[in-house]
């Protein structure tokens, strides 16, 4: 029987690795970002949880930064010390950054943890500019680093990817739900592979390459990335529609409203239980999204979506356990891979 991700072992204090990745990483992308215009840079830092609308110190410390210690964990995997990756973690958690508020504006969404999204706070088009600012600095960042021109191609093909992916997203809602148009499990994979995985993959593997890392270690650790960011993206739609908004910092159920085609929907959708008949009729009508949501659980979804995310972790998980790394580092990058299906936010 396939274990609940809620079941995954943490080993670790993945809270620990993640403060530390941080710390080493923090003065570097201050940096960078200090090197922006200076109402660009607010923006930046703004959107990082640094500060408030004018500048204003903030209260909440951001994100956790995941990708960010994927790629110090990638080099110190490599045998190579932490700060050899940090040129890759400042140039991915800036590429992350620039998504977000691209994906933010893309998605109509008004928040983004907890207060209002870049957009809202300083307009649309700020918000554009924002982002691309925060994509030319990473590669900026890369392209500094000695030998890195093959650190911007790594990155450039995540990018590629990476907007693959989201184009594909914006276009499953004008999907039907059921019939031959429907999205089906095995798009929904390449979509979350290539707008999520792709950029989880590119910071371990960057991380792996500034650290010295072979190129099949490179490789590897680009493929556990790419397996880790379908099981990161299923476990968020699970939070889309189970999560706790006061937790997630997003409206509940937001993604039912959008008719947004996430795995657990469309794993319910697929069942043969009686509720996938009524759930297809109750989509179609436009219903209530609470109902739906007791819908897409009575007919299996969720424990689908939670089965699949234990699989690509799985995955994930062996493709380490098969690659030559360093033990310490090996034992923090598979307790934050169970950390990420377990989060809260």
């Amino acid at each position: 029987m396939t274990a609940p991700v809620s079941a995954l072992p943490a080993p670790l204090d993945t809270a620990l690795t993640l403060a530390r990745c941080r710390e080493l990483v923090r003065p570097a992308l201050a940096d960078a970002v200090g090197r922006l215009h200076p109402w660009v840079g607010e923006m930046a830092a703004y959107s990082f949880g640094w500060c408030e609308v004018g500048g204003t110190q903030a209260a909440c410390s951001g994100g956790k930064g995941v990708r960010q210690a994927l790629a110090v964990l990638g080099a110190e995997a490599s045998g190579a010390a932490g700060r050899a990756g940090v040129p890759a973690a400042v140039a991915v958690e800036l590429v992350h950054a620039f998504s977000l508020l691209h994906d933010d504006i893309m998605d109509g969404d008004a928040a983004r943890r907890g207060r209002p999204a870049v957009w809202r706070a300083y307009g649309t088009g700020p918000a554009v500019l924002a982002g691309d600012g925060l994509f030319a600095l990473a590669v900026e960042t890369l392209a500094a680093v000695p030998g890195g021109g093959r650190a911007v191609r790594m990155l450039s093909v995540a990018l590629g990817d990476l907007v693959h992916g989201q184009a594909d997203d914006l276009l499953f809602p004008g999907r039907p739900w059921t019939g031959p148009g429907r999205v089906r499990p095995e798009e929904y994979r390449s979509m979350a592979e290539r707008k999520t995985g792709s950029l989880l993959g590119c910071s371990l593997a960057l991380g792996a390459l500034l650290g010295g890392a072979a190129p099949a270690t490179v490789a590897a650790l680009d493929r556990a990335g790419r397996q880790l960011g379908i099981a990161f993206q299923i476990a968020d739609d699970v939070l889309g529609i189970w999560g706790d908004s006061a937790v997630t910092g997003k409206p509940v159920h937001a993604d039912l409203r959008e008719r947004r085609k996430t795995f657990p929907v469309l794993a319910a959708l697929a069942s043969t239980a009686p509720e996938a008949g009524r759930l297809a009729a109750l989509l179609d009508a436009g219903g209530e999204p609470e109902e739906a949501a007791a819908l897409i659980e009575a007919a299996g979804g969720k424990a689908a979506a939670l089965a699949e995310a234990h699989r690509h972790i799985a995955a994930a998980e062996a493709t380490l356990a098969g690659t030559p790394l360093e033990d310490g580092a090996r034992e923090e990058l598979r307790s934050l891979v169970g950390f990420l299906v377990r989060r809260e936010r």
